[in-house]
């Protein structure tokens, strides 16, 4: 069977489209996102970036994309539409999967109406509802929502015991399957990578679930940052990779806009990593590096 590209990317921020601030705008969170728009995150995050960074993406040509969350801002309705229409210049929606990430679900007023219009990218079933699973060749794509409304300064996700009971499941049957399992979630689930504020409160969970059950690498945003740890596995460690923004320009905090292919060979199980980011210097994408991953599939 031939290598599975796949290609993953993560917290576009795309540009919110005009919109006026309602009342109950200002009295939620999301006033303080919108604060923070115009105060940083604006000048963090640009559209010809990202522009550059699919374009470079769709010359590879990967089999399948996934995207792990923050495609908004403020999870506003007018931001959930746009996010469509950009997601559907990436191509079929069975080919690209989308795990929703924190800034998706900024407040919890209309939430799940909202997620509807992103049903066909979070899985082959076509509904807003975790985990999902999305079989290509031999690759078994694992999708889990880790995005959660929270308090104000708070950015911290959770799975909750029934979706990560579910994944328990799952992951028990495609491994014995023999499929390569890809796991996707916006928040990291190995401790240190982020602060407290914006951690994954449940990662204890899901950690014991991989731990038993297995899988073969995992992929998350949230950190803005390119991050390799690894989480314990029935026969080792388990990869687990993070990629920075993907419309991002160093701002002193966080990296340059990056995305990575990650390349599957189904048949032994192994893995590598082709990371490709924005170089500022030269306005240009650059291959930033090969490496393979310790993936031991079984």
């Amino acid at each position: 069977m031939p290598t599975f590209r796949l290609a993953h990317l993560s917290d576009p921020h795309l540009a919110p489209p005009p919109q006026r601030a309602s009342l109950r705008d200002l009295m939620s969170k999301r006033l303080l996102s919108r604060i923070s728009w115009r105060r940083k995150r604006a000048r963090a995050h640009r559209p010809d970036v990202l522009a550059a960074i699919v374009a470079d993406m769709a010359r590879q040509a990967p089999d399948h994309i996934v995207i792990t969350g923050d495609l908004t801002n403020f999870s506003a309705p007018e931001e959930f539409a746009a996010a469509r229409l950009w997601l559907e210049t990436l191509g079929d929606a069975r080919d690209v999967t989308v795990s929703p990430g924190n800034h998706d679900a900024l407040v919890a007023r209309g939430g799940g109406e909202r997620f509807a219009t992103w049903a066909p990218w979070f899985g082959d079933r076509g509904e807003v509802a975790f985990p999902q699973v999305r079989v290509r060749g031999g690759v078994a794509i694992v999708n889990l929502c880790s995005a959660r409304p929270t308090a104000p300064l708070l950015a911290q996700g959770a799975l909750g015991a029934g979706q990560i009971a579910q994944a328990a499941a799952i992951l028990e049957a495609l491994g014995g399957q023999g499929l390569f399992r890809v796991v996707l979630v916006h928040h990291p689930i190995t401790a240190g990578v982020v602060s407290g504020r914006k951690a994954l409160t449940d990662q204890a969970g899901l950690q014991e679930v991989l731990r038993l059950a297995g899988a073969e690498v995992v992929l998350h945003g949230h950190a803005h940052e390119a991050v390799v740890s690894s989480t314990p596995g029935p026969r080792g460690p388990i990869p687990v990779l993070g990629v920075p923004s993907a419309s991002a320009i160093p701002d002193g905090r966080h990296a340059p806009a990056r995305w990575h292919m990650v390349e599957i060979d189904t048949e032994d199980g192994a893995a590598r990593i082709i990371a490709r980011g924005f170089a500022p210097h030269s306005d240009q994408i650059e291959e930033l590096g090969r490496y393979g991953l310790s993936t031991l599939q079984g």
